[in-house]
């Protein structure tokens, strides 16, 4: 009961700091998204700009649905940017479409960080897949069987928390391009800049607790594994 009590503790503390974090991150976009850029560019305009500048040229920026749905898919070797992002001429917009073009550039330019995270994402689709019914049969399951089960699980379910602390760096340093490159440019001023840094943060928070969240979850189901041993 000691490790399932602790276990549910981290678990529930992880859980109550994602919801905190996707909330905040939340209200700073909608809070930048009302302050529009100096010079009137849309999101779309922006990744444009800053794909043609670093000399990309085989990089297309497309519109989809959703909210906060932006990433950069290295497959089809697309931005694409949601459609509060594409067409908007907010803080936020710049800040969105400038992070993904980032990891356009990291492509580029071969980024350590992120051609490993490349390689992991079919192993992660694999986890992802079965992991939680693995586990789940584990859980369920009380003899040797259901450990073996567990053990599995819990290894693939060591992948996805891997795949999440790989991904802190290839995010952080997308940032990083993203606000270097702005003010290089003279996209933002000295009033702009910091709220681009901090909509990026915000958003930085997110991949940190989601990376934290992975890791907690997993030393959870590793100490119900333990205690099963005993």
């Amino acid at each position: 009961m000691m490790y399932t009590g602790s276990g549910w503790i981290l678990f529930i503390g992880f859980a109550l700091i994602s919801w905190i974090i996707s909330h905040r991150l939340k209200s700073k976009f909608e809070k930048y998204s009302k302050v529009m850029m100096p010079y009137g560019m849309t999101g779309k305009d922006i990744a444009e700009k800053m794909l043609r500048e670093n000399r990309i040229n085989d990089v297309k920026v497309h519109p989809t649905q959703g909210s906060l749905t932006d990433f950069y898919n290295p497959a089809n070797q697309t931005v694409n940017l949601s459609e509060t992002v594409f067409s908007s001429h907010s803080i936020a917009a710049a800040a969105v479409a400038a992070h993904e073009c980032g990891h356009a550039i990291q492509h580029a330019d071969a980024y350590g960080p992120l051609k490993l995270r490349t390689k992991l994402v079919p192993a992660v689709n694999v986890a992802s897949r079965w992991m939680q019914w693995l586990i789940l049969g584990g859980l369920l399951v009380a003899n040797q069987l259901g450990t073996t089960l567990l053990l599995a699980g819990i290894i693939l379910y060591s992948i996805t928390t891997i795949f999440a602390f790989v991904t802190l760096p290839v995010e952080v340093d997308a940032s990083r391009r993203a606000v270097l490159w702005l003010e290089g440019a003279g996209i933002v001023d000295d009033r702009t800049k910091p709220m681009v840094k901090d909509a990026l943060h915000a958003a930085a928070y997110t991949y940190v607790v989601a990376a934290l969240g992975s890791l907690g979850t997993l030393l959870y189901y590793i100490m119900i594994f333990m205690g099963r041993r005993d």
